[in-house]
């Protein structure tokens, strides 16, 4: 489908071009004028601008510096169609034959240079011996002119045969080229054999067709590689882009871990700092303060000082452990208050771990929730469940007190230290729910991904 449009468009010139010939020679009639003298000039005046062409592609890409003798070789030939138009026809026989034969060894210097150039098959020797060969042609021609229809023959044959052994070595040396190439070269192999046993004119269709589709089979070998080019290049840079971005990607983790490894030492040292001097003078003030208010403050300061320090150490804390020491706080200081607290703890089998983190911010949630419960609730009972559920801790704390009054547009979390309760809990990408209201109570559920 893709070559109707230069069929027909090929196919409209000829039929407007045909009348034309036959008005100006009427003595020829239009299928021969088409034949023999109007088609092979349209064939001579394409061959020239492919030539033109592909000398400008050897002249801009290095690569391709052998398809100057492809089109020095279309130009050659379009030589020779002239003069056999215009020129040959008023010379003698001798003449005719001397010009005509003169010019088939260029031509085969072009061809046997084209063929071999592009699979290092060319040698200096060969520079040297084409040329000569193409200055012998013509003065052997005029040295014997009586055997000048003899030599031409000759000259003819061993030209041929030159030009079929450098297609024989291009097969053999670029055999993945494909099909396209071997059946270019098959028919020009034929064409060449034609010269031997065909007038000059009747061949005069023949090679100009095979050096038309070569040079339209390279110009498209070109494109396609062109192609090839950009799709590599554009394959080139999206790996390059990847590259960078893993680059980046593994730029950004080592700041990360080294920044974590700079917050991880200063943790730590500021936790020996707390624990070695203010732990220290805390400890102090604790056995030597003569009042027992200083002397509980200072104590309460120090279990505060030992949770954050804790905190910034970083060692994560087995669950068990953890249930343990919230049982004993909050089930203490409940009962000083005088109020019965149940504990309900989850089973045994529990091998989950807290951050240290985490740990922190659940026992000071722990501590506001009891200090509410003792503070303000009025409770004489107090439920504590913990369970582990698909991933997550769970704490329920219920008291039976009195419940939280409804202030500020009825929001709970003002006040009692809902605010800060509910804030830990997001810290730690959970959620801590408070559901209260007179005379039934208060309900606290935290969530907390383990």
């Amino acid at each position: 489908m893709r070559f109707r449009t230069p069929l027909i468009s090929g196919g409209g010139a000829l039929a407007l071009l045909l009348p034309a010939w036959a008005l100006a020679h009427p003595d020829q009639a239009p299928v021969a004028a088409l034949w023999q003298t109007l088609l092979p000039q349209l064939l001579c005046a394409m061959l020239g601008l492919m030539g033109l062409t592909l000398a400008l592609l050897s002249r801009i890409h290095a690569r391709e510096r052998h398809l100057v003798f492809l089109a020095a070789l279309m130009g050659l030939w379009v030589l020779r169609s002239a003069l056999d138009w215009l020129a040959l026809p008023q010379l003698g026989g001798d003449r005719r034959l001397l010009v005509s034969t003169a010019l088939l060894p260029w031509l085969s210097l072009c061809l046997i240079q084209f063929l071999l150039r592009p699979t290092g098959g060319q040698r200096p020797w060969l520079d040297l011996v084409l040329p000569l060969q193409a200055v012998l042609v013509p003065l052997s021609l005029l040295l014997l002119p009586a055997q000048m229809a003899l030599l031409s023959q000759a000259w003819l044959a061993l030209l041929v045969l030159q030009v079929l052994a450098a297609m024989a070595w291009h097969l053999r040396e670029r055999r993945d080229r494909g099909l396209n190439t071997t059946v270019l070269l098959g028919l020009g192999a034929i064409a060449l054999l034609l010269e031997l046993v065909m007038p000059w004119r009747q061949a005069a269709i023949v090679l100009p067709l095979l050096l038309l589709a070569s040079g339209v089979r390279i110009i498209l070998n070109i494109a396609h590689a062109r192609v090839n080019a950009e799709h590599l290049q554009l394959e080139h840079e999206q790996h390059a882009q990847a590259k960078v971005a893993d680059i980046e990607r593994s730029f950004s983790e080592m700041a990360e871990q080294k920044l974590e490894q700079v917050t991880e030492r200063e943790r730590k040292r500021i936790a020996a700092d707390l624990h070695d001097d203010l732990g220290a003078k805390l400890l102090t003030i604790v056995h030597t303060s003569e009042s027992d208010r200083i002397s509980t403050l200072a104590r309460e300061a120090l279990e505060e000082m030992r949770l954050s320090v804790r905190g910034l150490t970083g060692k994560p804390v087995q669950l068990l452990d953890a249930l343990g020491d919230w049982r004993a706080e909050v089930v203490s200081r409940l009962g000083q208050a005088n109020i019965l607290a149940e504990w309900k703890s989850p089973s045994e089998d529990v091998i989950h771990t807290l951050q240290a983190r985490a740990y922190v911010q659940t026992t000071r949630i722990f501590r506001e929730a009891v200090s509410n419960i003792i503070k303000h609730s009025g409770a004489t009972h107090c439920v504590v469940s913990c369970t582990v559920l698909d991933g997550d801790f769970l704490v329920v704390i219920q008291d039976n007190g009195q419940g939280i009054t409804t202030e500020l547009d009825g929001r709970l979390d003002k006040g009692h230290g809902m605010a800060s309760m509910k804030s830990r809990a997001k810290q730690m990408h959970g959620q801590c729910l408070v559901e209260s209201g007179p005379g039934w109570g208060t309900v606290i559920r935290l969530t907390i991904p383990l």
